[in-house]
């Protein structure tokens, strides 16, 4: 996204109110809940806050943004509060629990991936991938330092997208913290350029464009289900072993929300076992133990991982850090 975090909500907000009729209709035709929330579930939220409405009466305005910007919107505003739920990735939603109200959904004691103050809890489980043109063969971390490769990799910008961080969380495990800043200022020859906006990677690479970019699985396979384009991979270290790591989407409630009791009735929603068996409609998987995906997709989530180590992150080491990390990654690629 090329657009300042001031431009991208005005016009998001502007667009949100005249869909809705204005503000006078807002306060006239009943109850609503402003949601700002990380992109690559717009399709998925639309269908569930339809969902929403039609058993409440309740109507939601969506605000998406990449998951650093909806995080630093949600600070900004902490003395005016416009948002009532936040829904973003780690490290952002670490980083802003302090603005967030303990509130535990129904069904919350069935998600185990939550903050211990309940803060914020799992909504969808997704996973950190990287993406390569059909014309690409790239297998390893190796493979993308390759001349060839010159202007056609591109990942997201570290600290200001979750995926972009994700990418210095993986090669930090893969490689260590120096040998992290060794990789990434070599891979700098190759790389497009930065970018705040994982998503906008997608059609480039379906295009041609660039013939690698970072990604997750939820929102890759989404993509891939509705244009095709491209693959999803995970590049393997100098022992062939492939790995990654959890990036769900946090969802949580603000603190001083302006519709705290309709916010907390949209949680229950989303967390309910009927909305998270939904979660396979997006390429997701379902954040509450109790509740199993099925069907197509499911089996494509599976076969995306299969082979893949998975490990986790410890959010308050990575947000204790997250400052002098991103600093060392732009002394590192000169920026």
């Amino acid at each position: 996204m090329k657009k300042t975090l001031a431009a991208v909500f005005a016009v998001a907000l502007i667009a949100l109110l005249s869909a809705c009729g204005g503000t006078g209709a807002a306060s006239a035709g009943g109850k609503t809940v402003t949601v700002y929330a990380v992109d690559g579930l717009e399709d998925w939220y639309t269908a569930r806050f339809a969902e929403f409405k039609q058993q409440t009466g309740i109507t939601v305005q969506a605000v998406t943004a990449g998951s650093g910007e909806v995080a630093s919107r949600v600070e900004q505003e902490k003395a005016n509060t416009q948002a009532d739920v936040l829904v973003t990735l780690p490290p952002f939603i670490q980083r802003v629990a302090g603005l967030l109200q303990p509130y535990t959904p129904a069904g919350g004691d069935q998600v185990p991936d939550k903050d211990p103050q309940g803060r914020y809890f799992a909504m969808m489980n997704n996973y950190l991938s990287f993406i390569r043109n059909p014309g690409a063969t790239p297998k390893t971390w190796d493979d993308l330092l390759d001349p060839k490769l010159k202007g056609k990799v591109q990942y997201s910008t570290p600290g200001e997208a979750g995926d972009g961080t994700a990418v210095l969380l993986q090669l930090q495990h893969v490689l260590g913290d120096q040998g992290a800043l060794d990789y990434l200022g070599k891979l700098e020859a190759n790389n497009a350029g930065p970018s705040s906006s994982t998503g906008k990677l997608q059609p480039k690479v379906a295009k041609g464009e660039l013939l690698v970019a970072n990604g997750d699985v939820q929102m890759n396979l989404a993509e891939i289900a509705k244009s095709g384009g491209f693959d999803v991979f995970f590049p393997a270290d100098a022992q062939g072993r492939r790995s990654t790591f959890a990036l769900p989407y946090y969802a949580g409630l603000v603190t001083n929300a302006p519709h705290p009791d309709d916010a907390k009735k949209l949680l229950d929603f989303l967390f309910s076992p009927e909305v998270q068996a939904k979660t396979a409609d997006a390429f997701g998987i379902p954040a509450r133990a109790d509740v199993t995906a099925t069907g197509a997709n499911a089996a494509k989530i599976k076969a995306a991982l299969d082979g893949v180590e998975i490990w986790t992150p410890d959010w308050t080491a990575v947000v204790g850090r997250l400052d002098a990390d991103v600093a060392a990654y732009r002394k590192a690629v000169g920026r």
